[in-house]
């Protein structure tokens, strides 16, 4: 496969793990994939189970947990973050941290007060951006975030690196706001930039312990659950539905 010929240079000479998204070819098959590179090399590789924008675009097989630098760490990719099933099954497997790449926000939208945002406000950030900020961060970017995201690190007690695209994407603006949500759901590190950024922080085993999803976790009562695992109706495949494709 093509994926295990991504460049490790930079991991290599700086000691580090690196993740990207790339188009991954296995024979005639296509996958939107999250890549992850090492000191060592190449390390695991996460195809997303949702994909939509193309139909060449194949979906993955399953989640996945792996364990990096003595952290276990899983995956989800945009969309697949917005069904709660994913996150819970992703946790149970053991992730502590997931990692969730996305490409999302400003798009068209039946909800109210979302929908794009107009590109003239990004090409005027540099002498308006009090205007654009406040795109980004009311119901079109931050503002929709807040509704599900945190839940989703709060409800099953991990953390959630979600990253995001900032600026032109095709024919639409995105809105940036890269955070860290630790256990509690609280943001605990967040990106501002309207443009490149570098954010840190430090994430603390305590906090997991503590945190009230472990509870929620352990309270779970599975012969309860058989309608989650339902089968669609006869004939009935799974689509998965952007809002601004319904």
């Amino acid at each position: 496969m093509r994926i295990a010929a991504y460049d490790d240079q930079g991991a290599r000479r700086h000691g580090v793990v690196i993740m990207a998204g790339l188009i991954e070819a296995d024979g005639d098959r296509l996958y939107k994939t999250y890549a992850t590179v090492g000191p060592e090399g190449f390390i695991t590789r996460f195809r997303k189970l949702h994909p939509f924008i193309h139909a060449d675009i194949l979906p993955g097989g399953g989640h996945q947990v792996t364990e990096l630098r003595g952290v276990r760490a899983g995956f989800l990719v945009c969309y697949d973050c917005n069904l709660p099933e994913n996150v819970r099954i992703t946790t149970l497997m053991g992730a502590e941290v997931i990692f969730a790449p996305h490409v999302t926000g400003g798009t068209p939208s039946q909800m109210p007060g979302r929908g794009v945002i107009d590109a003239a406000l990004w090409d005027g950030r540099h002498r308006d951006p009090d205007a654009l900020r406040r795109e980004f961060d009311g119901p079109k970017g931050r503002g929709w975030l807040m509704r599900w995201l945190p839940a989703r690190a709060w409800e099953n007690g991990v953390y959630i690196v979600f990253s995001n695209a900032v600026g032109r994407d095709d024919d639409t603006i995105k809105p940036g706001l890269a955070m860290v949500l630790d256990p509690f759901g609280e943001v605990q590190a967040e990106s501002r930039a309207l443009g490149d950024d570098v954010v840190v922080t430090e994430l603390k085993a305590e906090k997991l312990e503590r945190a009230p999803g472990r509870r929620y976790l352990r309270a779970r009562r599975p012969e309860l659950y058989a309608k989650l695992v339902e089968p669609h109706p006869a004939g009935q495949s799974a689509v998965t539905e952007p809002g601004w494709k319904v």
